[in-house]
């Protein structure tokens, strides 16, 4: 683990950073993934990779290689599949030495390895940040990544953690809502860093799992055969207003209580782009009141998702860290369009069952069509 959540811009004054949402794989990871991110790793060599939730299928820890047959039983089994599964994602990082951090999202804690026990399983890793492990008030995987300039030693930009989703186990109750503690240290943290910045807000990227309500703002209504038309949760349509650059599949699923979050980063100023994951294939970057809010698609293939899987980048310079520019690489950008890297898609990708059960119903009918042909010859 690395001794502290600071980082420094490069000699050259430049910044990357890398988001991987939505990795959720378990143990027998699908190959595509993580090829996808290795190519992403080597071509795009960020400076720090941000995992922002759901970074394993946390509710799903009894999945097998194929069907659901249970691999894991108890509490120690349980936490040595969970160590694998995280293991996937992270080692990577590890063997490369790019420094890493993470926060959980509405999957990760639905079993019986608790969040505080899944931080320290991030934390055993030498290139991990360190997360929160100062203040109570907040969760393991709300803290702050403060930035300094190559040659400074005051933070000119700053990276906001904050945690979203918790599982409540005696209830059995999943909660997607910002707490009012959260929002209450964001506002205290953004005025420390106000002030050792000479009484100016420190430019701020913030990350949560799930978006913010306010993220809706970029939505337009429209006909249900307009191009780029949604079903909305009331049964209309709604599409991205034509300012909005990127694509929208499914209705933004968002929190159902964010604690005034936006009008605290509205009253502090510091925040350029609220960046979320979750919807998994929801990719944009929109303006709504100042704030720039930033869609990220999932890069995982064991769950639902659509070709714009892959990773999002973030450049800062830090002759300007106010100008924050943002781009995507999905799966085909990163791994071509060869033969090779489309059967790996086809074979990984969930929303291609039906089509593969065909295949291999197809395979398996001509096979024993030249089966009883060859006995019938002999």
């Amino acid at each position: 683990m690395r001794n502290s959540n600071k980082i420094t811009f490069r000699p050259d004054g430049k910044l990357v950073i890398m988001q991987v949402s939505d990795a959720q794989d378990m143990k027998y990871v699908r190959k595509a993934m993580v090829k996808m991110l290795d190519r992403a790793y080597d071509c795009i060599k960020p400076d720090i990779v941000l995992f922002t939730g759901d970074n394993i299928l946390g509710n799903h820890l009894l999945d097998a290689r194929f069907g659901s047959r249970q691999i894991a039983s108890g509490k120690a089994a349980t936490m040595q599949v969970m160590k694998e599964s995280i293991d996937n994602i992270v080692a990577p990082l590890e063997k490369r030495k790019i420094p890493f951090a993470m926060i959980f999202g509405n999957h990760d804690d639905r079993n019986l390895v608790s969040k505080d026990e899944q931080a320290d399983i991030y934390r055993s890793y030498s290139m991990c940040l360190p997360m929160n492990n100062r203040n109570g008030r907040v969760d393991c995987d709300t803290y702050n990544i403060p930035v300094y300039p190559y040659d400074g030693d005051k933070p000119i930009f700053n990276i906001w953690m904050l945690d979203s989703a918790w599982y409540d186990k005696k209830n059995d109750k999943c909660h997607e809502a910002v707490k009012p503690e959260t929002v209450e240290w964001y506002k205290a943290e953004s005025a420390k860093l106000r002030e050792q910045n000479g009484g100016e807000p420190v430019p701020s990227l913030m990350f949560l799992h799930i978006p913010l309500p306010e993220i809706l703002n970029l939505l337009e209504p429209c006909g249900e055969n307009d191009v780029g038309a949604v079903k909305t949760p009331q049964n209309d349509f709604c599409r991205l207003k034509e300012s909005v650059r990127g694509k929208m599949c499914e209705y933004p699923s968002v929190l159902s209580d964010s604690a005034g979050l936006f009008d605290a980063i509205r009253e502090c100023g510091d925040v350029r782009s609220v960046v979320s994951g979750h919807d998994h294939p929801n990719c944009f970057e929109g303006k709504y009141d100042g704030v720039e809010f930033v869609q990220t698609s999932c890069a995982s293939f064991r769950c639902y998702g659509n070709e714009m899987r892959g990773v999002r980048v973030f450049e800062i310079d830090q002759r300007d860290p106010r100008d924050v520019l943002t781009y995507f690489f999905n799966y085909y950008d990163l791994c071509g369009r060869g033969v090779g890297a489309k059967l790996q898609y086809f074979w990984d990708a969930d929303e291609k069952e039906k089509q593969k059960s065909a295949l291999l119903a197809g395979t398996a009918a001509v096979t024993a069509g030249l089966v009883t042909a060859l006995i019938k010859k002999k």
